[in-house]
């Protein structure tokens, strides 16, 4: 039995470790595809001897080296997000949209871009984490409020109906100002806008999330199994929720305020995680995290591709891959390992 446990825990050593390889190659790919490639040469060139007055070295310290970090933690991110979220709430198709966070993201930006169209792009960031804190702040006040307290279900209405009210007043106000153009992409998701300060945001924000995570993962194994089963273990369930709540919220706060509205991330991984390590989530967060990277940053190369020179949104790469999936969820062959 001991040395089945141990086998167990290299294997699981060994999906890390092919992730960060995977993650590796795809980061190198990020930097030398796009409008124009670039040569592996000139990219060590550009860390090691970097020269101002080379186009090519600017383009990948200014431009293509924050892409690829900040695609690597929004994907992630998004992963830890939805794993968290299917395992609180012990629902397969759940997704960190689910708390409404994607929604008051996008009702933070569109409200900066109507009333206040001369903010910085870090100030427009700022704007969508604000709202976006608001709302899953709003949503878990309406949840919490009947006499039996915060549950999944609960959880679950309360996001929906309040994320729905949020693309509302966001339609009204984008409709009214003519802010169509300027939502659209972050909508579709996308991270052409990426730079070093918005990259200094996403990992700060995000990281205090992913602290939080990892400090609860034992408890959301227990969790996971349902909450009388947690409560008989002499867990508190009530104070797991809401930092699980509050995780992801930093979390996916971070990721949409960088990337837009990235779909599917949060869904495909946890499942594909679980498939192969159990419902530890010790093991399902970290190997989440590093598999959500790179299903992102080569998705954003597929993005940069498919058109170029123009540039797809990579929130339509992830749902051309998310959308099966879900169906295929949907249909109830998937997710009852939670």
């Amino acid at each position: 039995m001991q040395a089945n446990y141990h086998k167990k825990q290299k294997l699981h050593f060994v999906y890390i470790i092919i992730g960060i390889l995977f993650l590796g190659l795809a980061m190198i790919g990020s930097i030398i595809y796009g409008s124009t490639d670039i040569h592996l040469s000139t990219i060590f060139d550009s860390i090691f001897h970097f020269n101002h007055d080379n186009s090519q070295h600017l383009v990948i310290r200014e431009i293509r080296l924050p892409r690829g970090i900040g695609s690597a933690f929004v994907g992630a991110f998004l992963a830890v997000a939805g794993a968290i979220m299917q395992g609180m709430t012990r629902n397969p198709l759940a997704s960190p949209s689910i708390m409404g966070v994607t929604d008051g993201a996008g009702l933070g930006l569109v409200t900066v871009l109507a009333f206040f169209p001369a903010l910085s792009t870090l100030g427009q960031t700022y704007a969508a984490f604000i709202g976006a804190g608001i709302t899953v702040i709003v949503v878990f006040i309406i949840g919490n409020a009947s006499k039996t307290g915060l549950t999944p279900v609960k959880l679950a209405l309360a996001g929906v109906a309040i994320g729905t009210f949020v693309q509302s007043i966001t339609s009204i106000i984008s409709l009214h100002f003519q802010l169509e153009k300027q939502l659209s992409f972050w909508i579709a998701g996308g991270l052409a806008n990426t730079d070093w300060s918005t990259v200094k945001i996403l990992i700060i924000t995000g990281t205090v999330g992913l602290i939080i995570a990892l400090f609860i993962s034992n408890s959301l194994t227990l969790l996971s199994l349902g909450d009388d089963v947690a409560t008989g273990l002499g867990q508190k369930n009530i104070l797991i929720k809401g930092l699980a709540i509050i995780s992801v919220f930093m979390l996916t706060g971070a990721a949409v305020t960088t990337a837009g509205a990235v779909g599917f991330i949060g869904l495909i991984i946890p499942h594909i995680v679980r498939f192969l390590v159990g419902n530890d989530y010790r093991w399902i967060l970290p190997i989440s995290a590093v598999f959500g990277a790179v299903l992102l940053v080569a998705s954003d190369i597929v993005a940069r591709m498919v058109n170029a020179p123009y540039e797809t949104p990579v929130g339509a790469i992830t749902s051309i891959i998310g959308v099966p999936f879900f169906l295929y969820l949907a249909r109830g062959r998937g997710g009852s390992n939670l």
